[in-house]
């Protein structure tokens, strides 16, 4: 993996995140664990969220829109991620509907030459009493706003 960093602006749509691969991270080959990819998603996207407020503290009032279930997730490996580092990951909005969104992610060298995986993770927003599907709030919207994929230009 190369340890060049690459401006986190560069995408030019959604955000690209920085994401620590730790040692516990690799199988017995060395390789980043097929499992961890979500992982590291994860650790990506929470940040994003929790530096413009939203976050999860412990109560789910507070921040409404962190209650979400994952409803489906796909990945598709490309070239291994080999050792400890740093990963860079991609991440926008395919959809931001009603109650669900859909993310898409690619996981690249850090140099942005070498693409690891890319999949989608769909979500839907919970209500906390019913654990049925709710709308997001305005909050949520406003800051799915940024991750938006731009519709492409017709011709």
């Amino acid at each position: 993996m190369s340890h060049a960093t690459v401006d986190r602006q560069a995408a030019e749509f959604g955000h690209v995140a920085h994401v620590p691969v730790h040692f516990d991270d690799l199988d017995a080959m060395g390789l980043l664990h097929n499992a961890r990819y979500a992982v590291l998603l994860e650790r990506a996207l929470t940040p994003y969220w929790a530096e413009r407020g939203v976050v999860f503290r412990g109560d789910v009032h507070a921040a409404p829109d962190v209650f979400h279930a994952v409803r489906e997730f796909t990945i598709t490996y490309q070239a291994p991620i080999i050792g400890v580092g740093t990963v860079a990951v991609h991440f926008w909005l395919e959809h931001f509907g009603t109650s669900s969104a859909q993310y898409a992610f690619e996981f690249r060298s850090t140099d942005g030459t070498t693409v690891h995986a890319t999949g989608t993770r769909s979500i839907v927003r919970l209500d906390p009493a019913t654990l049925r599907p709710t709308a997001w709030t305005e909050v949520g919207r406003a800051i799915a706003a940024t991750l938006l994929r731009p519709a492409p230009a017709s011709a």
